[in-house]
């Protein structure tokens, strides 16, 4: 058999297969991403390995891991997978979201997320999707240093990431959310919530005891320190987490300073007894963005669900910013 006869049996549907089942690593779950049945996709799955002379998957444990092979086919398939989609695009160009019905879709979206956001967002977004869209299943990945999310969007493992970034990657496609600015959340009875707006300097802020998030990039600080070290600054960070949700009740039971953007602190207030103070350092916004691949750029699907992540994400802040809970601010003038 020639390798044009080889060629000529290979269909954009099959190099769809082989990207999901390895991003999936299983039949299974790719039969269900791919809205197929099991044995549809092991059928293909055997041309797969006949085509290319390689097992592709195999068993590891309860698993099934991909072959050298298999993760050397991954980013040529996607590529083939993003040129044919911009190919055949055009006649969709005109309409938002065309081509997807989410009212009748069954698929499943994959989000990598911080909950540095906002403590409602994603519980927001859970509902909207499901009102929206009740046939998709969504998967909820968190982020942190060990999670290699500019990896796993490469390879298909997650459809999106939204998190704060100083420099987002380049190689990534964005949007931003919006914008937050960077205040002190301490506890009702913290001396700086005694002091007059002049006495909390930076100096007594940086001499603070702090708490902070674990940092999402291995073997770089967070983006609150990153900005001080860039100021030549440093402050005293007593306390570090990966469950930033439970940041301020350890603030409010201590003479912690925990230093992020207003409208999660805004949650609390009132909540919690806590209180919301000018930050003495001058630090930039924090930006919130979503990232994605060019694996998923072209898809309707994906553009309909960053759609509603951007919706549901600045329908927040307004909320937010209308509760006068979210104006309370102390040091005193």
């Amino acid at each position: 058999m020639t390798v044009r006869a080889d060629f000529d049996k290979i269909e954009l549907q099959l190099v769809r297969v082989l990207h999901t089942v390895i991003t999936e690593r299983s039949v299974s779950k790719a039969a269900l991403r791919l809205n197929s049945s099991q044995p549809a996709v092991s059928a293909q799955l055997r041309r797969l390995r006949a085509l290319t002379g390689d097992a592709l998957l195999v068993r590891s444990g309860t698993g099934m891991t991909p072959t050298a092979t298999a993760l050397a086919l991954l980013e040529p398939a996607a590529r083939l997978l993003q040129e044919a989609a911009t190919l055949f695009a055009s006649r969709h160009r005109s309409g938002r979201g065309a081509g997807f019905d989410p009212a009748t879709a069954s698929l499943r979206f994959r989000i990598a997320a911080s909950d540095y956001l906002d403590p409602l967002f994603l519980p927001e977004l859970v509902a909207h999707l499901q009102r929206s869209a009740p046939g998709v299943q969504l998967d909820l990945q968190p982020l942190s240093a060990d999670f290699d999310y500019r990896r796993a969007l490469a390879q298909g493992e997650v459809d999106l990431v939204i998190g704060n970034w100083l420099q987002p990657p380049e190689e990534l496609h964005l949007a931003r959310l919006f914008s937050d600015e960077v205040v002190c959340l301490v506890a009702e009875d913290h001396p700086a919530a005694r002091l007059n707006a002049r006495a909390w300097s930076a100096e007594r802020y940086l001499a603070s005891q702090h708490v902070a998030p674990m940092p999402l990039s291995a073997g770089l600080p967070g983006v609150i320190d990153q900005h001080l070290a860039s100021q030549g600054l440093k402050r005293e960070l007593a306390v570090r987490s990966a469950h930033f949700s439970q940041l301020p009740q350890m603030v409010a039971r201590s003479l912690l300073v925990l230093t992020t953007g207003r409208l999660f602190c805004s949650r609390y207030v009132g909540q919690l007894p806590v209180r919301i103070l000018r930050c003495p350092v001058a630090f930039p916004p924090l930006a919130y963005y979503q990232l994605w691949h060019d694996v998923g750029h072209a898809s309707a699907a994906l553009r309909w669900l960053r759609e509603q992540v951007r919706d549901v994400a600045r329908s927040l802040v307004p909320r937010a910013a209308a509760s006068p809970r979210a104006r309370a601010e102390s040091p005193r003038p």
